[in-house]
Formats: C-alpha cells, sequence, structure tokens
C-alpha cells in the first residue's frame, strides 16, 4: 500500500502580502529608516513642514530625489522646474524596474494599475531584496508579496522621516548627513552579493577601475563615465567571451 504526500496548502493573495510584511522588518529596512531620519531632519532645518515631508516620502519614495526636492524649494527654486528635476533624477530606477517586471509578472497578464504600482514602488532596497527574494516565490505570490515587503518598507521610511524631522536640531548635522550615505553604502554591497553573470561582475570592477581616470575630466560627471564606461565595456567583454565558447 502506497500512500501519497498531502498537498501543499496553498497561499491566499492575504497571505503573501503578510509574508512580504513580516519580511520588510530586517536590515535593509533599519538602514532605510536610518537614511530618512536623515532625510527628515534636513526637511526640518530648510523648513518644509511636517505634512509635506511626510508626503514627499510616499510619493517619491526615493532619498537622493527627495534632497533634490528640498533643497530645490529651500532654495527659491520653481515648482516646474523643481519637478522635472525630481523627475529626471528618478530615470535611475527605470532599469530596476525593467529587472524585476519579468518576476511580477509571473507569464500572466497583470492589470496595468497593478504593474504601476509595483513600478512606483521600486527603490534601492525594494529592488535589492526584490531580486533576491522574489525568483524563490511562487509566481501567483509574488505581486502581494512585492507589495507587501514593499509596503513595510515604504511605512518605515515615512515613520523615520517624522522621527528624523522631530529630532532636528538635537542630532549634530553631520550624523545626520552620515545617515544619509547608509543607503548608498548598502547598494554597493549589495552589488556585490547579487551580481551572478559575469557582465555584472566585470562592470562593478571596470567601472571601480574606471572612476580614477574618469575623475581627470573635471567635468562633474565622473560617476557617469565610469558607469557608462565600464558597463559598456564589460557588456562587450561578456559578449566576446560566449561568443568564443559557444561551439
Amino acid at each position: 500500500m502506497t500512500t501519497t504526500a498531502p498537498r501543499p496548502i496553498p497561499i491566499s493573495p492575504a497571505g503573501w502580502y503578510r509574508r512580504g510584511l513580516r519580511q520588510s522588518a530586517a536590515l535593509p529596512a533599519v538602514i532605510l529608516a536610518a537614511t530618512f531620519i536623515g532625510i527628515g531632519s534636513v526637511c526640518a532645518d530648510f523648513g518644509m513642514p511636517l505634512a509635506w515631508a511626510m508626503l514627499a516620502t510616499l510619493l517619491i519614495w526615493a532619498g537622493p530625489a527627495h534632497l533634490i526636492l528640498v533643497n530645490g524649494l529651500g532654495t527659491g527654486g520653481t515648482w516646474l522646474a523643481v519637478g522635472l528635476t525630481v523627475g529626471l533624477s528618478s530615470v535611475r530606477l527605470l532599469p530596476m524596474v525593467v529587472s524585476l517586471l519579468p518576476y511580477l509578472r509571473g507569464g500572466k497578464q497583470r492589470h496595468p494599475l497593478t504593474m504601476m504600482l509595483c513600478a512606483h514602488m521600486v527603490a534601492i532596497s525594494i529592488w535589492v531584496e526584490g531580486l533576491r527574494l522574489l525568483p524563490d516565490i511562487d509566481a501567483e505570490g509574488r505581486v502581494p508579496f512585492f507589495l507587501g515587503l514593499a509596503t513595510g518598507l515604504l511605512c518605515s521610511a515615512t515613520l523615520a522621516t517624522a522621527a528624523g524631522y522631530g529630532l532636528a536640531g538635537i542630532i549634530p548635522q553631520a550624523f545626520a548627513a552620515g545617515l544619509l550615505f547608509l543607503t548608498p553604502i548598502f547598494f554597493l554591497l549589495s552589488l556585490f552579493t547579487t551580481s551572478r553573470v559575469l557582465s555584472d561582475q566585470l562592470a562593478i570592477g571596470v567601472g571601480f577601475a574606471g572612476l580614477p581616470l574618469a575623475s581627470f575630466a573635471g567635468d562633474g560627471l565622473e560617476l557617469l563615465w565610469a558607469g557608462l564606461g565600464g558597463g559598456t565595456l564589460a557588456y562587450g567583454l561578456a559578449r566576446l567571451r560566449r561568443s568564443r565558447l559557444a561551439p
């Protein structure tokens, strides 16, 4: 007599959403909260009302763009100019959205509004966690899990903005400025852990090696030149290697 293993109990979308919320209470949320404490302190120093500072976190959901908004309005920039600058600064998130969408679509056409909401939630922290966690999740559970994870991170950032706003004048400005660098450092370290293919590893190495050379240009665009040149060279070298290994 043979026995069959019991079928696993399917998880509802609400269950996947709760799992995403629980997963958000991890190291990325701590780093993100620390960064937005610094952003909240900067908002208070520039005189931005607390409600507007928290709303900006919800709507912009990117630390550099948030700082561009605060600095632009604080120095007398027009709403149109500041809005265009914030929008252009967010173009850097487009490759992150493109790399996550194949996991979120799950082989089935999703509603465009759902995809737009998922795209809005993409930032450095959620991108790193999404690439790490989504491949191991059932296709039907990826979107609710992703939204739960993003909701938890977004709420922690919004509350941290309020905390930093209240701590303005208490924490030293140098310390608040240092908090802003935690997310870029986390992103840099995460690149090493998430790079699985040769082109990714080459892009990181060539970009690092090319940055000192690009700095001699003296035009303030050394990061752009190092990233563009390093990525292009890494892509070409990876394709050349694949062509040589092909039978």
